[in-house]
């Protein structure tokens, strides 16, 4: 039961919601067996514990009193409960879209050809779409499907003389420009950095359309109009401008994933700037950080993501503001998630030691958490070689480092990681054995250290060569 789908899906939900899907589970409108009930009730009793029921005869015991054991019973009221929870879920989810429902209602009125009723529900569901707080590419969907319920009412009441065509035309454009944009943007990031290949079909005809009609002050439109421009162009940077421009104006007309999504966007693009040597995109990626955590953007669901805690971290380190690295470290400790939140606070919080020079420090917060992610704890690894070498623990480096090769072959590392990590300890294990006045033997090993592609650590192995 601890990895079934509905164990999951029950732990992801809080006692409110859970409150909430017991009511849905009780009403005999939509379940009426008392199995189903008596199961959710010990799985919440157990979800409560943080204890998953792992007996499934004590189980069995508990739902069936009396009858002899049979597994296939336990396993027909989990599945019973799992698409109930399921269904309950979609209903929530369309309780929380009242122009949707208004729509699907003023729908099964026009088809029960009841007049009056269908009048109510569309101007409810118009009523509905003026409160909307967001006009992301949804809203012009919602626009449209309005539009073409009222076409169709006034087709099936034989009123074609007075049609809406012009407005239903009008917004299936806004509402697949802005879906259009919104993908194509996301595509191309995704193939920067996947090396992929995508095609965008009627893309460039909706630009020139875009061009033509002057629809960059749409919000919906704008801000990945200028999005793309500036991923397709890189090189024009008064795109990024426009871009970052749009963002800051219009970030409260979308919701928070989205502008979320926006705010990573912009980074990713600074990131690429700043991979390629221009250093001013360095502040501006710390800006959009910064920005994006004082407005709560960049947490999902109450949490940061611990690529998002990291990057911070690195950023303010690299511009050597450590005092507000330190306090954003504390700050948000809290919101990264239980499973990692130990782990990740003392690695960052070592990487500020070691950038401040607190080499004892930096050692003991490494050696003191348990980095369960293959990779952080690699990260860990590394920094503990880079403290080591600068400390002239030559030795203990020694051991390190083939510790290190040990362990990468060990876990079965492979790709891009496995190349750079052992790039690294080839390296270092070569800059240790320099001998000191051989030019042409440290010339050799810059020469490696610039060519090698996969070198996470690439500046700092520069930087000691030196």
């Amino acid at each position: 039961m601890e990895s079934s789908k509905l164990w999951e899906l029950l732990q992801s939900m809080d006692a409110r919601e859970r409150g909430r899907l017991g009511k849905f589970v009780r009403s005999p409108f939509f379940n009426q067996r008392d199995d189903v009930i008596r199961l959710l009730e010990v799985l919440e009793e157990s979800v409560r514990r943080a204890i998953p029921p792992t007996d499934k005869q004590v189980l069995f015991e508990s739902l069936f009193p009396g009858a002899p054991y049979d597994d296939h019973r336990v396993r027909l009221a989990a599945s019973l409960l799992l698409k109930l929870a399921e269904k309950f879920m979609v209903y929530e989810y369309r309780e929380g879209q009242p122009v949707d429902y208004e729509l699907q209602l003023a729908g099964i009125y026009r088809r029960r050809n009841l007049q009056r009723h269908y009048r109510g529900a569309i101007r409810q569901a118009l009523a509905q779409q003026e409160k909307e707080p967001y006009q992301n590419a949804e809203f012009f969907e919602h626009s449209f499907r309005i539009e073409l319920e009222e076409y169709n009412h006034a087709a099936a009441s034989w009123r074609t003389d007075a049609t809406n065509l012009q407005g239903v035309s009008d917004q299936f454009d806004l509402a697949y420009i802005a879906q259009k944009l919104r993908q194509s943007c996301f595509s191309l990031s995704h193939q920067a950095v996947y090396n992929t290949e995508y095609r965008f079909g009627l893309l460039e005809e909706v630009l020139a359309y875009i061009d033509r009609a002057e629809l960059q002050d749409i919000p919906a439109i704008g801000v990945y109009y200028y999005c793309y421009l500036a991923l397709v162009h890189p090189e024009t940077e008064v795109h990024f401008q426009q871009f970052r421009r749009k963002i800051s104006e219009s970030d409260h007309v979308f919701p928070q994933e989205e502008i979320r999504n926006l705010y990573l966007l912009a980074i990713n693009y600074c990131i690429k700037k700043y991979n390629e040597g221009n250093s001013h995109y360095l502040e501006e990626e710390n800006q959009l950080y910064r920005q994006g955590l004082e407005k709560g953007y960049l947490l999902i669901n109450g949490y940061l993501s611990r690529f998002t805690y990291r990057n911070v971290v690195t950023i303010g380190l690299v511009m050597k503001d450590f005092e507000w690295v330190e306090q954003f470290i504390h700050q948000y400790r809290d919101t990264l998630k239980p499973d990692i939140r130990d782990s990740i606070f003392s690695f960052c919080l070592a990487n500020l030691e070691y950038e401040k020079k607190n080499y004892d420090a930096a050692i003991h917060l490494l050696q003191k958490s348990e980095y369960r992610d293959l990779l952080l704890n690699l990260a860990a690894k590394t920094l503990q070689m880079k403290v080591w070498y600068e400390l002239g623990e030559l030795d203990v480096l020694d051991s390190h480092l083939e510790a290190m090769r040990t362990f990468i072959r060990r876990k079965g590392i492979i790709g891009y990681h496995r190349s750079n990590y052992l790039n690294t300890i080839t390296i270092t294990k070569k800059l240790v054995n320099l001998r000191p006045y051989d030019q042409a033997q440290r010339e050799a090993l810059r020469r490696q250290i610039e060519q090698t592609m996969a070198l996470a650590e690439r500046e700092w192995l520069l930087g000691q060569l030196e």
